[in-house]
């Protein structure tokens, strides 16, 4: 949303924020923005209880249900104070914050929508009431591997990564889309190119107005809308590695994974002889404060081939001549990340949207590897080596560094993500 409040500021557009008071921005980061707080309402005690248990649907649907007076009423202070010489053009919202368009409504303020996953991711969030009804999410383990008959991109085991809460992840979704298609448009961080028939499929369920001017980061250098600070000293580290030789390990900034898993990664970017970077946010694995969940003597094991960071400037990573392949959970920001800068994935996807983006990543657009089995040191280490090291790996790295050149072409004079950024401040100012 930071981005795409700086791509509409160079257009003209003056910007205010409305954010909660749990994971504020920092101001001083922004001084071209107006930003206005509202109370949460408890959040930010609620998300501590985060656990292994814990699922996305519980909190976007207690956000949804608790910001809505504060919302409204900050909204409406905020339309009062603008003259009708210098009115509000719009109000832009997260997709999945749906009570939003019923603000809207009543205060007579066209809303348009954000939504930050893949198109793909979309498509298949509309099949998931039916999945539900069907029995996909009770289905046992024996039956983990078959395909779903509505969306055969998708295996059972991926809907059940999806969410653990089916009944509050499809009421979610089903609010979701059904506010989405009563908006007054669509902004989408993609780019045409890369989900063209998905697009087509989707305009006959949403018409409304769509625009595809993604990627978001590719618009300005190296973003400083990150949340969390960067490391910076891993760069000087990367400047010492050969090309295409480094591991890159991150698991993005809210996915977690258990105690096991994290040692299995840890024994497979061992066994693989490769130096890596990886990144190991505090926090990532449930109850561990930082790397004590390290097996024994792992950092002696590894020595300069291995760095471990806290957090990373993870675009200048990616677009370092050394890094070889990006072992990702999958989150959509990463996934374009990664296309972007032409690396090829190591697919590991944790929760919500990220199953769906693998399945694009590995099975439609081929430019990376899943992990099948999940976290198992073996399969880790063959994995890596398939696309580091063999002749699959550099067909990969061929057809993701052909979709790195369809991303620049869009976003030239007259490519379609720059074509569609102007349909969308003309259309701002239409309303």
């Amino acid at each position: 949303m930071l981005q795409l409040a700086n791509i509409l500021h160079t257009q003209g557009f003056k910007i205010t924020i409305i954010h909660t008071q749990y994971n504020s921005p920092n101001y001083s980061n922004y001084p071209h923005f107006t930003f206005s707080s509202i109370s949460d309402n408890g959040f930010s005690e609620i998300i501590k209880q985060l656990s292994v248990n814990s699922d996305a649907s519980y909190y976007l649907t207690h956000l949804n249900n608790s910001c809505v007076d504060p919302f409204r009423n900050c909204l409406a202070e905020l339309l009062a104070t603008y003259s009708d010489e210098d009115p509000v053009a719009c109000l832009i919202t997260d997709a999945v914050f749906y009570f939003t368009q019923a603000v809207a409504d009543a205060l007579n303020i066209p809303r348009l929508v954000l939504r930050t996953s893949s198109l793909g991711c979309v498509l298949a969030y509309g099949f998931l009431p039916i999945s539900f009804e069907k029995g996909y999410f009770n289905l046992p383990k024996e039956d983990y591997e078959t395909r779903v008959s509505e969306f055969p991109l998708m295996k059972v085991k991926d809907l059940v990564k999806i969410t653990i809460n089916p009944q509050g992840m499809v009421d979610l979704v089903t609010n979701m889309l059904n506010q989405m298609k009563a908006s007054s448009g669509l902004i989408w961080n993609t780019f045409k190119e890369l989900e063209e028939s998905t697009l087509e499929t989707l305009c006959k369920d949403y018409q409304i107005p769509s625009f595809t001017l993604g990627p978001f980061h590719k618009y300005f250098p190296a973003s400083n809308s990150s949340l969390i600070e960067q490391d910076r000293t891993i760069l000087s580290w990367l400047d010492n590695q050969a090309p295409k030789s480094v591991i890159y390990v991150s698991f993005g900034s809210v996915a977690s994974i258990t105690e096991s898993e994290f040692q299995e990664a840890a024994h497979g970017l061992a066994n693989t002889g490769l130096p890596f970077l990886w990144v190991v946010r505090p926090g990532v694995v449930y109850g561990s404060e930082w790397l004590e969940s390290l097996p024994e003597n792992f950092l002696e094991r590894v020595g300069d081939k291995g760095r471990i960071v806290k957090w990373s400037p993870q675009q200048e990573v990616l677009a370092h001549p050394a890094t070889g392949c990006f072992w990702t959970h999958n989150g959509w920001n990463s996934t374009l990340e990664s296309i972007c800068e032409g690396v090829p994935m190591v697919c590991s996807p944790c929760f919500v949207d990220q199953p769906i983006n693998a399945r694009y990543v590995c099975d439609i657009w081929k430019i990376g590897v899943l992990l099948e089995d999940g976290f198992e040191r073996v399969g880790i280490e063959t994995t890596i080596n398939r696309v580091m090291m063999d002749e699959e790996g550099e067909e990969i790295r061929k057809r993701i560094c052909c979709l790195r050149e369809k991303v620049n072409l869009s976003l030239e004079k007259g490519g379609s993500s720059h074509q569609s950024l102007k349909n969308l401040v003309d259309y701002i100012l239409s309303l």
